[in-house]
């Protein structure tokens, strides 16, 4: 190349024409389009298009001699398509490769510098199959080639098409099939979802961001459930940190049966059956919920010969038909609890062990644990023993059924009345060790079908007597792992400052002492070493009546187990590693039931707009942002919401909704003062 010479450039911008007007070592300077644009290029990135004739002068733009070429002499001079077409069939026959200059002359007839750059243009236009540009040279493109070229385009054009439909999908937000997008499309629907659900590990790409901003949805969770409602790809109370959690699946196939063959086997002896108590002549009570499907304990008392009685405390034992390490054990330790929903509850077990063979059945022998606990007058513990027993239920109670036999006491069925008066004893007994009784009516929403319900729990009588029994439970199970030396995965909390009388004694409301009491208090903790439990009052203390739905109180039935028959318990060592897998997923657990419970109360409210409730100021969350944790009392809930400035603990309040969307996970209340004084 030298100075002068009509060159062909691409880049961004397409294909242009330019010429060179000076070399530099191995890049020139060059002359782009009719304005004559400086710029500085390799050499390598130019194609020569047609040499400036000896003997003339370089000129400084296209539209001089001899590159007179115009945008009208470029159009003009444009192959035709059958003069086009006809020298690929003569170059294709025998695979020839011609210089440029002699493939111009082929196509136009002659090789003028105009006709030289419509057809290095054409070259270069998109979509341009029938020839290759190698260098100076043009070659046809074999027939083959061509075929598959032309395939690919076609295929990437409809690639393109299905493209567009999907993203005029989410622009329009009509319902979708997953199985008729393609694998790109499935994986933003993918990256959708995940995004819908906080999980924002990829960023997403920039035709999809568009196709967002047009279907005006912002890239964040909520707007993105919304949009994916309307897809037909989310349902409207699907709780993202449920999802890819480990209750997100079922039980499997394999483990349903493995329940199956173990409920069939329940009625055949076991290890250990022989030397089972024999309790089943006590009444047993069991006193839960009506539609309690789990039943962990019931409660009897036994008439002694001194006249005093005898409280047992039964409790379920799976470890009768579930061993350590078999499937189900295992699968019962990944999922560390059963968890708690708003639609009901989700099992650690099979449901066909956990409502079967593993509960306290009604009128059926079932095997347990059962704690026989003597109390002295003061409420104290006299004396207990831990047994593994047989026991037949004798009444299954609801609560509302329990509080009528404890108020009414009948004469031919005084038992419970009688357990009620023992554990009421039991519980003063705490409170003079420093118990906090913080009891008082409890709202939670609940999920029938696709309504919120709203439930208000009252701290009864009969559900006081379930509470305390299960207490006295852990503290005796505690009291003999500390004297045995036994590991346990024992409940402490370390003593907190309480406020004093004097901030307490002006405060009427139950809940707002509950809530500054509470706030006070010391998290909990679990070791494998007895230390005291501030709230509760104890001096050590046992989560160990719930094994059906804690792993952890399975454990504990292992331990003691391992300890009367004389074999080897877990070491603290292997029961903290033990305690420390089960961690995280109980912590998981915790924060899944949150979001649930606060995903329906959130439908609850959207269920009743333009109402206001009447509330009580608790205390402060962020002072400087008015936000305050306030008591409704006909909801029994303590919720976060904006006060006006200067409210006190006590203050009454009126609240109101000031936004709420449940797919968005947003609920703003708003309160100002009773009678409207902000």
């Amino acid at each position: 190349m030298q100075t002068g010479d009509l060159v062909g450039l691409s880049d961004r911008h397409g294909p242009r024409l330019a010429l060179i007007s000076s070399l530099h070592g191995s890049r020139a300077e060059v002359l782009v389009g009719p304005e004559g644009k400086v710029q500085q290029l390799p050499l390598r990135q130019l194609d020569l298009i047609q040499a400036l004739p000896q003997g003339l002068e370089p000129v400084r733009r296209l539209g001089s001699a001899p590159w007179e070429i115009s945008e009208a002499a470029l159009l003009t001079a444009q192959p035709l398509a059958r003069d086009w077409g006809a020298a690929w069939l003569l170059l294709a026959s025998d695979g020839s490769t011609l210089p440029f200059a002699e493939f111009v002359a082929l196509v136009a007839g002659h090789s003028s510098p105009v006709a030289s750059a419509a057809c290095w243009l054409e070259l270069q236009r998109p979509g341009q199959d029938l020839f290759r540009w190698r260098q100076g040279d043009v070659q046809a493109r074999p027939l083959a080639d061509l075929r598959a070229l032309r395939h690919g385009r076609r295929r990437q054009q409809l690639l393109a098409q299905r493209q567009e439909l999907w993203h005029q999908s989410l622009r329009r937000r009509r319902p979708i099939d997953p199985a008729q997008l393609l694998p790109a499309q499935r994986q933003e629907l993918e990256q959708l979802l995940a995004w819908g659900s906080g999980e924002q590990d990829q960023p997403l790409g920039a035709e999809l961001l568009k196709a967002l901003q047009q279907a005006k949805v912002a890239p964040e969770p909520g707007a993105l459930r919304h949009l994916l409602v309307d897809l037909g790809q989310w349902q409207p109370h699907s709780l993202p940190s449920l999802r890819r959690s480990v209750w997100s699946d079922g039980f499997s196939p394999e483990l349903i049966a493995q329940a199956r063959e173990l409920a069939q086997r329940s009625v055949e002896p076991q290890p250990g059956d022989s030397q089972r108590l024999d309790l089943t002549g006590l009444r047993t009570f069991t006193i839960d919920d009506p539609l309690t499907r789990e039943i962990d304990d019931g409660l009897a008392l036994e008439r002694l010969a001194n006249g005093r009685g005898r409280l047992w405390v039964h409790i379920a034992d799976p470890s009768r038909l579930v061993t350590a390490g078999s499937p189900l054990d295992l699968e019962a330790r990944r999922r560390a609890t059963s968890l708690y929903l708003a639609e009901g509850s989700v099992p650690m077990f099979p449901l066909e062990l956990a409502a079967g063979p593993f509960s306290l059945r009604q009128g059926e022998r079932c095997a347990a644990w059962s704690y026989g606990i003597d109390l002295d007058d003061d409420g104290s513990v006299a004396g207990y023993e831990l047994r593994r027993s047989w026991v037949r239920p004798t009444y299954r109670l609801s609560y509302e059924d329990g509080d009528e036999l404890i108020d009414l006491a009948p004469p031919e069925d005084p038992d419970l009345a009688e357990i009620h008066t023992l554990l009421e004893n039991r519980r003063r007994w705490r409170l003079r060790q420093g118990a906090l009784l913080l009891d008082q009516s409890e709202g939670r929403i609940c999920r029938e079908g696709e309504e919120a319900v709203l439930e208000v729990v009252e701290p009864s009588p009969a559900r006081l007597l379930v509470a305390e029994a299960m207490i006295l439970a852990g503290a005796v199970v505690a009291d003999y792992g500390s004297r045995e030396g036994l590991a346990l995965p024992y409940r402490s909390q370390p003593v907190s400052p309480l406020p004093s009388a004097a901030e307490l004694e002006h405060l009427e409301s139950a809940p707002v002492r509950h809530a500054l009491l509470r706030r006070g208090l010391s998290r909990g903790l679990t070791g494998t070493q007895p230390a005291p439990h501030f709230s509760l009052g104890l001096p050590a203390y046992v989560q160990a009546t719930s094994p059906i739905r804690r792993y952890g109180d399975l454990i504990v039935q292992r331990q003691l187990q391992a300890q009367q028959a004389g074999e080897a318990s877990l070491d603290q060592a292997t029961l903290g590693s033990l305690l420390d897998q089960l961690d995280p997923v109980l912590r998981q657990t915790v924060q899944i039931a949150r979001d649930d419970q606060r995903h329906w109360q959130q439908v609850w409210f959207e269920r009743h707009p333009g109402r206001s409730w009447s509330a009580l100021f608790l205390r402060w969350l962020r002072q400087q942002d008015c936000l305050a944790l306030v008591h409704l009392d006909e909801l029994a809930m303590d919720l976060a919401a904006t006060v006006p400035e200067g409210c006190e603990p006590g203050d009454s309040l009126e609240v109101r909704v000031g936004e709420v969307d449940s797919l968005a996970d947003r609920l703003r209340l708003q309160a100002v003062r009773s009678g409207g004084q902000g």
